[in-house]
């Protein structure tokens, strides 16, 4: 199977949609099986990237706990357990109408819905902060500038905005989205350009980190793997922005 990590994907967002209500209910098998060769499960990478939304929220906010979250493209709701009672309120949208019944199953505390992947749902300045986790490399090449916009849009002025991606020039990453089903369509984005999108959409503050450099088990690995985040070469990277204001 061969990965693109430019051009375009070639895929409409009905695809997409689509492709993941045929695979809902394998969703976390198919994850695990691609991940096996690292020895850890899709719960450990969940952990580490929830436990960064909440130091990037509480280090921009302070206070959290009233906080109106929304998790942009939550499919089944993976982070979603890890989230119960942190803010004030948590949402989840996604164009996949069988993922979201399936999370409104597991999680009653979070408010879902279903969207066509162009216009959120949702009233303008709508929420405090505003999260992707591995969800734009899903979304077609042509729509990414929409998507970006949109975060903009149900932003509240100094709201916050975070982008988990994969890193391209990580050779295990690589190899991860060429083995696994769910990442067939993918394209790789690059840090630099996502900047460049999110600078374009209005946004100010916007920085990137690379994680996963080592696995953050622990006080000592998490603090280097902090350290390491300066460096481009960690398994995935976050995008963190500011909407202005």
């Amino acid at each position: 199977m061969t990965k693109k990590t430019s051009n375009t994907n070639g895929v409409t967002q009905g695809q997409i949609a689509a492709d993941f209500d045929r695979i809902t209910e394998d969703y976390e098998e198919t994850i695990n099986q691609a991940l096996a060769f690292t020895g850890r499960e899709h719960s450990f990478f969940i952990n580490v990237k929830r436990d960064e939304i909440l130091r990037q929220a509480q280090s921009h906010f302070g206070d959290v706990s009233a906080l109106e979250v929304l998790d942009h493209g939550c499919g089944i709701g993976a982070y979603h357990e890890g989230l119960k009672g942190a803010f004030g309120s948590l949402h989840g949208v996604d164009v996949s109408e069988r993922s979201i019944e399936l999370a409104r199953r597991k999680h009653s505390f979070v408010t879902y819905a279903h969207y066509d992947g162009r216009r959120l749902p949702y009233d303008d300045e709508r929420f405090d902060i505003v999260f992707a986790i591995c969800v734009m490399h899903h979304v077609p090449q042509s729509n990414w500038s929409d998507f970006v916009a949109e975060m903009a849009r149900v932003l509240k002025k100094g709201g916050l905005a975070l982008v988990f991606e994969h890193n391209p020039i990580n050779p295990a990453t690589q190899y991860i989205v060429k083995t696994c089903e769910i990442d067939k369509d993918a394209v790789l984005l690059w840090p630099s350009g996502l900047r460049r999108r999110f600078a374009d959409a209005g946004f100010e503050d916007i920085r990137t980190r690379t994680i996963l450099s080592v696995p953050p088990v622990g006080r000592l690995l998490s603090a280097a793997d902090g350290l390491l985040g300066r460096l481009p070469f960690g398994a995935q990277y976050y995008l963190a922005a500011v909407r202005p204001g």
